[in-house]
């Protein structure tokens, strides 16, 4: 396995089925014991790493977008977990995950916008935005608790 391909795919974590997103975004969740600034650390980090992997396995791939390339899912959670509220704990961990899957099923806008977007980019940004978007929702409901 090469090292593009071992990032892209979580060290093989996006060859799990079934859901291997699920499964990649699953991979971070511990990373929320670390606490906000190292997961907003580590999502920039992943974010970076991750592009540079997936446009290299992206110029020898047929699909542009395969499944089994999970590194925009950790990125994306790990985005999610920075928002989640003190002292909310599990349950906080759990409506992170829970909204950003929504969010990167569901692909509303702007997040279907980023999808279109191509190569490395929009395999990258759809997600990138999917967890700003389940921080966001963590924030407001933090402030509202």
């Amino acid at each position: 396995m090469t090292p593009a391909l071992a990032v892209a795919t979580l060290g093989g974590i996006g060859r799990l089925r079934p859901a291997p997103g699920t499964w990649g975004s699953l991979a971070v969740l511990p990373a929320a014991l670390l606490g906000p600034v190292a997961c907003l650390v580590l999502a920039a980090a992943v974010t970076l790493v991750g592009w540079v992997a997936v446009r290299t396995v992206l110029a020898e791939a047929a699909d542009q977008d395969p499944g089994w390339i999970v590194v925009d899912e950790a990125a994306g959670m790990l985005l999610a977990l920075v928002a989640v509220p003190a002292g909310w704990g599990w349950i906080g961990i759990t409506a992170a995950f829970a909204l950003f899957r929504a969010f990167d099923i569901a692909k509303p806008w702007p997040v279907s916008w980023a999808d279109g977007l191509p190569g490395a980019t929009g395999v990258m940004l759809d997600d990138v935005i999917a967890g700003a978007m389940a921080g966001a929702v963590l924030l407001l409901a933090g402030g509202l608790w």
